[in-house]
């Protein structure tokens, strides 16, 4: 495997660090971190093929706070002997034969991209380098703090939220060596998923597959297991052949077929529960075209699901509540040499900027206004909405902007239940008098062996539901939980549910194995926050 030498220093974008009002509740109004979601078009062959390299610190640094690693329980000390808001904190750690120093931040709130979560962090950090990881991973433990990593912010739960220590990856990204005999690619956790079509492009490599969505670092995306569709297509972390992970106590732990390998189906989708993910090995495909064949059809379609999912590549569905017709995308995998033939720049923004944002956006805010006029309204967008065929790389048909802010909750059902959940679900809308403007989304995937994966042992159909962000989703959310859960359903780790762990330790066969790892390798509970006590126990 060859490693990658960064041809340069990034230059990420320098926080604010003015207090902002605090942000109450779930909907709070408060300024707080955003992840935009606007997503540029640009053509891969358009682009100038690179990496982004990591920033590296380095070198015997001085500073005032020495953290030595200590086993056992986590000596809790008064907050007044803590640095105070505003101040720049370095703190240190010895890591191998250096010192390497970190920085807190004062932070001000922080809220993920649904408007579904928010709280207060006592500090930020932005690391460059794994010693600086290990660093602000002891000092958490030393001073019984706890400690969250965060990405784009696109989980729709609680996962990554803390009063502690907030920590993002964002200065820790791009390719860290490249294995072109097999086309495995290590990448550094913080790299963003919009960014690996440039990273991967001069190897000539691609994603297996992808969701919707690329916003997601690619430690955030693995770790809540995040999905695409396709019957032969497990989710994101199943890509994952190696990762390196600073655990609790501060230590780096190695992980690949030959190394620690029994623990790789509990860390690739570890929650942010096991530690902090530095660095992770995918397993890359050679780049490829996709022929997208998008289709409005009747709702009896639902129930050739399943064979749709077992002969086509990548299908899914929208289903438009209080309409009999559903939007199918079949997507085909092409080599290159087949040649593209993309949407047209124009049809291309009418479609996914005017219609799928903007017209979709202007349908909610009527909706919620006049409730009574949601139905019309969707039985016009099924009429207007996504009949077209193209062909494009990969990365350009898998992924969508997503500029219309939402509230989502995705299971994942045994692939034969989806006909009948839908059903239900449809009657359950239908009886209720509600008015749902979101479409509902459906999609499959593999059977895989990650212990808390939603598709752990079974061939999966995922059914998700939204509503639109000035709309309240329990009612809503709770009654479709009650189907989905009747069929054996799973809940996506970072999108909404109302489970907590007693109920996960009866839907996950390996749970229990999984509490052993996290008990290993985070006895003091480091990375614990109320979302994982809620949904792993303490």
């Amino acid at each position: 495997m060859d490693r990658v030498g960064p041809p340069g220093r990034g230059s990420p974008a320098a926080p604010r660090l003015a207090r902002r009002p605090q942000i109450r509740g779930s909907r709070g109004r408060g300024r707080g971190a955003d992840a935009r979601t606007g997503r540029r078009r640009t053509r891969a062959a358009h682009r100038r093929p690179g990496v982004v390299p990591p920033r590296e610190g380095g070198g015997a640094l001085r500073a005032s706070q020495r953290v030595p690693a200590r086993r056992g329980r986590p000596h809790h000390r008064p907050r007044a002997h803590l640095p105070g808001r505003g101040q720049g904190v370095p703190v240190t750690a010895t890591a191998s034969d250096r010192t390497t120093e970190a920085r807190l931040r004062a932070s001000g709130p922080w809220r993920n991209w649904g408007r579904t979560e928010s709280s207060r962090p006592t500090f930020r950090a932005s690391p460059t380098s794994t010693a600086e990881v290990q660093a602000l991973v002891r000092l958490a433990r030393e001073r019984g703090l706890p400690l969250k990593v965060v990405g784009a912010g696109h989980s729709f739960t609680s996962i990554a939220a803390t009063d502690g220590i907030l920590v993002d990856l964002d200065r820790m990204q791009g390719v860290r060596a490249v294995d072109a005999a097999t086309g495995r690619v290590t990448l550094a956790a913080g790299t963003r998923l919009h960014q690996l079509p440039e990273l991967l492009a001069p190897y000539g490599l691609a994603l297996q597959n992808m969701g919707d969505i690329d916003r997601q670092s690619i430690a955030g995306a693995t770790s809540t297991g995040t999905h695409g569709t396709g019957g032969r297509f497990g989710g994101l972390a199943t890509t994952i052949t190696g990762a390196v992970i600073v655990t609790g106590d501060g230590s780096i732990l190695e992980l690949d077929a030959a190394t620690n390998a029994s623990l790789l189906p509990a860390v690739r989708l570890g929650l942010g529960a096991l530690g902090v993910l530095v660095e992770l090995t995918i397993q890359c495909v050679p780049a490829y075209l996709l022929r997208a064949v998008e289709h409005p059809e009747p709702f009896a379609v639902i129930d050739e699901f399943a064979a749709r999912v077992e002969t086509a590549d990548h299908f899914e569905l929208y289903w438009w509540p209080h309409t009999d017709r559903v939007m199918t995308k079949t997507n085909t995998r092409l080599p290159l040499e087949a040649g593209r033939a993309p949407v047209g720049p124009v049809a291309n923004w009418v479609e996914e900027r005017l219609m799928s944002n903007g017209a979709l956006s202007l349908m909610c805010n009527i909706g919620h206004v006049l409730p009574a006029a949601t139905p019309a309204i969707n039985r016009f967008a099924t009429r207007v909405y996504g009949d077209r065929e193209y062909v494009d790389h990969s990365y350009e048909v898998f992924t969508a902007p997503r500029n219309t802010r939402f509230r989502e909750m995705e299971y994942a059902l045994p692939l034969e239940a989806v006909p009948a959940a839908l059903r239900e679900l449809r009657a359950m809308i239908e009886d209720s008098g509600w008015r749902i403007s979101f479409p509902v989304e459906v999609r499959a995937a593999a059977a895989d062996d990650n212990w808390m994966s939603t598709a752990y042992g079974r061939e999966t159909g995922y059914i998700a539901v939204h509503r639109y962000v000035r709309d309240d989703p329990e009612r809503y959310f709770r009654a479709a939980e009650q189907i989905f859960l009747a069929h054996g359903g799973r809940p996506h780790w970072g999108k909404m549910h109302y489970l907590d762990h007693e109920e996960f330790a009866a839907r996950y066969p390996r749970f229990g194995d999984f509490l052993g790892v996290r008990n290993r390798l985070d006895p003091d509970r480091v990375f614990q926050n109320p979302y994982l006590e809620r949904v792993l126990g303490r």
